[in-house]
């Protein structure tokens, strides 16, 4: 078995679980369901997860494609950007971004006038690169997975988004999830 899936796998479902601030609030109060959101997020599941990740890139696999020096250089790209993009959407959420709240307003400027997830973006850019410059089974299987936890965590996300922040809904109508479209029907 490959150890690496454990925290890696823990790790995404941990992270799931932070997206259900709303219902956490309601249960425990509003404070404590900052916490439980901050702490299953920020504390437990997204170090796990990074270990994950570092385990994947650590255990002998075959390497299933060439690398060249063209593809490193598109992986770098990828990751860079996706750091930049990840701390320029930090920058426009601020303090939500660590820990959410029922309380929360809706964040439309910087990249979220443009994307309802720039962080996820940013993440699926890292993924991305990291595979390319890393090609092996493990890593391949380790970030295929995390492709796919952006897109289930992301849904997760805007439901429990649509509970705390009525304005959500109309927002999700103009703004795409990840990839920004023509401005004209964006909202101002």
């Amino acid at each position: 078995m490959a150890v690496f899936l454990i925290p890696l796998l823990l790790g995404f479902a941990l992270n799931g679980a932070s997206a259900f601030t709303a219902a956490y609030s309601r249960r425990w109060g509003e404070r404590a369901g900052q916490w439980v959101s901050l702490l299953l997020r920020n504390v437990v599941g997204v170090p796990l997860w990074v270990i994950g990740l570092g385990l994947a890139v650590r255990t002998p696999s075959p390497t299933l494609l060439t690398t060249t020096p063209m593809t490193g250089a598109w992986g770098w790209l990828m990751i860079t950007a996706g750091c930049l993009i990840i701390l320029l959407a930090l920058v426009s959420l601020r303090a939500p971004a660590f820990m959410p709240s029922t309380q929360d307003t809706l964040v439309r400027r910087g990249l979220y006038a443009h994307v309802r997830h720039p962080i996820y973006g940013g993440v699926l850019l890292e993924f991305t690169g990291i595979a390319m410059l890393i090609p092996t089974q493990a890593v391949m299987v380790a970030c295929t997975l995390g492709i796919g936890w952006v897109f289930i965590q992301a849904r997760l996300e805007e439901l429990d988004l649509l509970q705390r922040m009525p304005t959500y809904r109309e927002y999700m109508q103009h703004v795409p999830r990840f990839i920004p479209r023509p401005s004209r029907n964006r909202p101002t």
